[in-house]
């Protein structure tokens, strides 16, 4: 039995005898016993796949001689099985089934030009989690409204999965996980770029209540974490040039200043985002949407009055299938919505600049099965940008979109720079806009060498007119840090140029921001947004933009000797500072489930410039296997500074 009212009508009570042979779909148990001890028997229980998760309380009732006694025996928990075919989670591969339920580490992409991403700790398996997840479930809205009725759903992956979508975050100040925020001053918690383990965050929060604060992938790896532990095979999804389509037309308008700074808009296109995608059934909707279904805990807009979104059908994404449960259209918007931008004039008119339909949704990707590597999976979301299929789709996608898309409620994740300048620019199209016109010229911006932290920082723009006629071209260059949202935080930088074309002619500007410029402006997310305005005098018009990543410095990772369980194991750490600046205020957090119980914080002394910092510890494994250690460095001048080392450890 379980749940606090079980019944069998509600399936979460089974009383059932011993029996010579399992019975299918039932509970059932089967004496294993072969001789004739009298004072034990092995008995096998069989649990039906249509049983809800939880713990089950587990008793026997023993009739001999006319008399009958009712014996307690232990407490066990059920979880979805994905290596039984019966199940909704089931999966055939079973290198799938350990990468996406067993592994409890993983990496998270955050940069669209690097193979190398954020380590990540989940540790499902760690002391206390399965619990913790049980009791997110416990706390929930729809447990308070009705316990009996929620524990009953409990055998459906798609109620368990939504209900977690929503108790990730705590927007909904349901005394949810996790506390969003997305810029400003994290002193009152923990800078989200901080967090390197899924594990702490959830004992931090069974602690202490909702904890301060998180991002979207912080919130992917949390809920990775939950989902896994209850048995659902998960993985985390990065999605670039990723759309957030508050009006619900699958159209994300941009506006823009003279000189290419970007402005407040109610549309809005990140650099990346992170989300979740988990393996299981619909028959809710047909077996055609089987398989992966994508699930975001990040609080955006609200699903049903209520911060989350999911499942949605990967297939259902695919081929434009936006009537169908549940969140499809913001779900498809964020992979292959339009993208139209406009610049505003400085009387306040507007001028289409610019409109494509490929560049939304980009190098989406996940983590390889079984290895750290990179692997595209665009193709799951989408037909070949450019292809007749996909505009097809497209089309197919906004005739499907249910009711007035115009009417649909919207609620902003959190405000933009600018406030409350959401009301100054329409999103709605109208109808006398007049098409965006393709220029004779073009440009692109490209970068020397790879920047870093602390180092300036040097473009290149290259104009090319491609028509048959010179032209005179006027260009404004804008430099800008922002969040990975893309809101911009400060204009650091700003020039202006005038260049005559030739025909076919190529000329290239230079451009270089100096730490100075950006250093006390940069976030914690180490973008830089470089946009160009360029208008020619035949009244031509170009908008050229790239973001830029700027690297950390690397922090290395050794050990000294073998690992082997609870053996004490020699880790040295070593930073170098390599700006050009002194780094101050620095601490240094390590952590790795099997290798250390709790996370390790030590406090480090300034560093000058070009100084090296060595710190010596010893770890005592716990478990054996693959595992990792994770460091990260904290600094006035470096934030988000990461370290790794994967370890095998040995059994004792």
């Amino acid at each position: 039995a379980t749940g606090p009212s079980p019944s069998v009508s509600s399936n979460t009570k089974a009383v059932f005898p011993l029996s010579r042979s399992t019975s299918s779909g039932a509970w059932s148990a089967v004496s294993n016993s072969g001789g004739s001890s009298s004072t034990s028997m092995s008995v096998t229980i069989s649990i039906p796949a249509s049983a809800p998760i939880g713990f089950y309380k587990f008793s026997v009732k023993i009739s001999s001689g006319g008399r009958t006694s009712s014996t307690k025996l232990e407490d066990f928990v059920v979880l979805f099985n994905a290596w039984a075919p019966e199940d909704d989670v089931f999966m055939s591969n079973d290198a799938e089934r350990k990468e996406y339920v067993l592994n409890d580490f993983g990496v998270i992409f955050t940069n669209k030009l690097s193979n190398t991403g954020r380590n990540w700790d989940y540790g499902q398996f760690e002391e206390l989690i399965l619990e913790i997840c049980f009791h997110i479930l416990n706390i929930s809205p729809e447990y308070r409204k009705s316990p009996a009725a929620d524990v009953a759903k409990r055998n459906d992956p798609k109620y368990i999965s939504r209900v977690m979508s929503a108790m990730v975050n705590n927007n909904d100040r349901d005394n949810g996980v996790v506390w969003g925020k997305w810029s400003g001053d994290y002193s009152d918690g923990v800078n989200p770029t901080a967090w390197n383990s899924s594990k702490t965050i959830l004992r931090q929060w069974y602690a202490s209540g909702p904890v301060k604060y998180g991002q979207c992938w912080v919130y992917a790896a949390v809920f990775c974490a939950v989902q896994r532990c209850l048995g659902i095979p998960t993985r985390v999804i990065t999605n670039f040039e990723s759309a957030h389509d508050t009006d619900g037309n699958l159209m994300i308008d941009q506006y823009f200043n003279s000189k290419g700074v970007i402005q407040s808009s109610p549309d809005s296109v990140w650099n990346f985002h992170v989300w979740n995608e988990c393996w299981f059934t619909r028959p809710d909707i047909g077996n055609k949407y089987n398989g992966w279904q994508i699930l975001d805990a990040t609080p955006q807009e609200q699903s049903g009055g209520i911060f989350r979104l999911g499942p949605a059908s990967l297939v259902a994404i695919k081929e434009g299938d936006t009537n169908v449960n549940f969140d499809v259209p913001f779900a498809f918007a964020e992979v292959n919505a339009d993208r139209v931008q406009w610049l505003i004039h400085d009387d306040g008119t507007r001028e289409k600049y610019y409109s494509d339909t490929s560049s939304i949704g980009q190098a989406t990707c996940t983590k390889a099965v079984g290895s750290n590597a990179r692997v595209d999976v665009t193709a799951g979301y989408k037909h070949p940008e450019g292809s007749t299929k996909e505009r097809e789709t497209y089309n197919k996608a906004k005739s499907n979109l249910p009711g007035s898309v115009t009417g649909m409620a919207t609620s902003r994740m959190a405000p933009s720079a600018g406030g409350g300048a959401f009301h100054a620019f329409s999103a709605i199209r109208r109808a006398d806009e007049p098409p965006a016109q393709k220029p004779d010229i073009s440009g692109k911006f490209s970068i020397a060498g790879t920047p870093e932290v602390g180092k300036d920082v040097s473009l290149t723009l290259s104009l090319k007119n491609t028509g048959s006629d010179s032209k005179v071209v006027k260009v404004n260059m804008s430099g800008t840090t922002i969040t990975y949202t893309r809101t911009p935080v400060y204009e650091v930088k700003a020039e202006s140029h005038s260049i005559t074309l030739g025909p076919s002619e190529e000329k290239k500007i230079e451009l270089k921001i100096t730490y100075a410029q950006y250093g006390t402006h940069l976030t914690e997310h180490n973008l830089i947004q470089v946009n160009a305005v360029c208008e020619d005098d035949k009244g031509g018009r170009l908008l050229v933009g790239t973001d830029i990543t700027l690297n950390n410095p690397p922090v290395l990772v050794k050990i000294n000797g073998r690992a082997v369980v609870n053996k004490p194991l020699p880790v040295e750490i070593i930073f170098a500072n390599t700006t050009d600046h002194q780094v101050k205020d620095c601490k240094m957090v390590i952590e790795g489930s099997g290798l250390m119980k709790e996370p390790l914080e030590i406090s480090l002394s300034s560093l000058e410039r070009n100084q090296r910092s060595r710190v010596e510890l010893e770890i005592t494994p716990y478990k054996d296997g693959q595992k990792c250690l994770l460091v990260d460095l904290i600094s006035d001048q470096l934030k988000d500074v990461k370290g790794h080392l994967a370890i095998t450890v040995a059994a004792a």
